[in-house]
């Protein structure tokens, strides 16, 4: 359209050239005027729509912080939480270290002294069966010595005692001795 309408003022005879530094004043009235128009139509068409979609938005993201808020907060106190329960747990392993190892000790110490004790039983037992073993050893000592006086006797004096009577003798005899030491 402008370039139409300076077709025609050139065509008019008047010889006017154009620089881009002239002012048209029908031009600015016009372009300032459908301005104006297309605002208006803007403002009470488009605008209110434009404006419930941002508003929309800004709720929409006011919404999403909020949430991300929250979330934060519910995620520190979960992690507050988890430290706390991860502390409570290192104390009670802790505890239960230190009850196994005193419960260690003590079934230690208890073995120690069940062992301690058998070992004492065994060696009583053994004292007990050497100093048996002893008496019965002494005792058949005792009887082959009788036997071997009795018979040294009978052949020294060719004489034939009985055999009760020569054992009372030489008991008689060996508990005589015994006296004597």
């Amino acid at each position: 359209m402008t370039t139409g309408l300076l077709l025609l003022l050139q065509e008019g005879g008047a010889e006017h050239t154009v620089s881009p530094f002239d002012i048209n004043t029908g031009l600015i009235f016009w372009t300032v005027l459908i301005f104006l128009l297309l605002l208006a139509i803007l403002w009470k068409a488009a605008w209110p729509a434009i404006l419930k979609s941002v508003e929309e938005r800004e709720r929409r993201i006011q919404k999403q912080l909020d949430e991300a808020e929250q979330a934060r907060a519910q995620a520190a106190k979960l992690l507050e939480e988890q430290r706390a329960l991860l502390a409570m747990a290192r104390t009670e392993a802790q505890e239960l270290v230190a009850k196994a190892k005193t419960l260690a000790q003590k079934e230690r110490e208890v073995l120690l002294a069940k062992t301690r004790e058998d070992q004492d039983q065994m060696l009583e037992r053994a004292r007990r069966e050497i100093e048996s073993e002893k008496d019965k050893a002494i005792l058949e000592l005792r009887r082959e010595a009788v036997e071997l006086a009795i018979a040294a006797a009978s052949r020294l004096v060719e004489k034939n005692l009985d055999s009760a009577a020569n054992k009372q003798l030489v008991l008689d005899y060996l508990k005589s001795i015994e006296q004597r030491a």
